[in-house]
């Protein structure tokens, strides 16, 4: 007679994954209340898929210049819903291919700026002393200097590629999550838990790994969602000015195309609004996960539903 094994039973291991799977839960539970964020959440997973299905939706080839379905500057039609570039592209194909650069950037650069802003605030709120007075320092002067000036200058100094604008965005958007991770990890380490972990003979990494770092993760995927949408944003100003890698297609790219030829003069908005209004979507949709996702974590915000 087989008796059922319970999750205790099961070992540490199938007893952790459990209160995660509980865990994830509760979290969408409380995440489905929010109206904003499922909005944002839904119109994220729209542009998502037509970023992965571009290929079979509007081809690989969408940016030849030689095989143009239209006229330069066609206007929208049944045949080119949102019209045909200053080459004759199809802006609808355009757009959609778009897609892929513009998100996989913001994604990147939120990730590296994200990873750095953790790891310097984890370190600095937990060896202190004269290694956080410089961190600090360091991320204080960060604060303080233009965003977009910073990133202006490295992308100008490097190669014009992908890697260059995750780089440039990447670098100069941390100095925010580090401060509000170390600010985090000064709270952590006042529980007594952690006195008992060091009582215990644990290490500077297995009390920041173990301890600290699981406390700060709420806080991290919060400040994630809402530093890619600044991310994409960024990515659109850089390749608008002309500091983009010129042989992919983004939606910032499209946008300096139009400038280039003259869409806002000679009237042609097929040109500028579909990349615009793509831009402006993403950003709003990753801004309402990220304040849904902050009031699941911490009701105290009362963010509005």
């Amino acid at each position: 007679m087989t008796t059922e094994r319970t999750p205790a039973a099961r070992g540490p291991r199938a007893l952790a994954w459990q209160r995660r799977r509980a865990s994830a839960l509760r979290f969408w539970r409380r995440y489905r209340t929010h109206r904003a964020g499922l909005f944002g959440l839904a119109t994220l997973a729209l542009f998502a898929l037509l970023a992965l299905a571009a290929p079979l939706l509007v081809g690989s080839d969408v940016a030849d210049v030689t095989g143009a379905p239209g006229s330069p500057l066609e206007h929208p039609s049944t045949r080119l819903p949102f019209g045909a570039d200053r080459f004759g592209r199809n802006l609808l194909g355009l757009v959609i291919w778009g897609a892929r650069v513009s998100l996989l950037v913001g994604l990147l650069a939120a990730v590296l700026s994200v990873a750095i802003g953790t790891v310097i605030g984890v370190t600095a709120g937990h060896f202190r002393g004269w290694y956080a007075t410089v961190l600090m320092r360091i991320t204080d002067w960060f604060l303080v200097m233009p965003t977009l000036v910073l990133a202006i200058a490295l992308a100008t100094v490097m190669s014009r590629s992908l890697l260059t604008i995750v780089v440039a965005i990447g670098v100069t958007t941390w100095p925010t999550t580090a401060r509000l991770v170390r600010a985090q990890t000064l709270a952590v380490e006042t529980r007594p838990y952690i006195e008992r972990s060091r009582a215990l003979g644990g290490g500077h990494w297995h009390i920041m790994s173990r301890h600290v770092l699981p406390n700060v993760m709420p806080l991290v995927l919060a400040q994630t969602t809402l530093i890619i949408s600044s991310a994409i944003l960024a990515e659109a100003t850089l390749a608008f000015l002309g500091l983009g890698d010129p042989t992919v297609v983004s939606w910032g790219g499209l946008l300096q195309d139009a400038r280039e030829a003259g869409a806002v003069s000679a009237g042609h908005w097929w040109y500028l609004v579909p990349p615009g209004i793509a831009v402006a979507l993403v950003a709003l949709a990753f801004t309402l996960c990220g304040r849904a996702v902050e009031s699941v974590l911490d009701p105290r915000l009362g963010v509005s539903r």
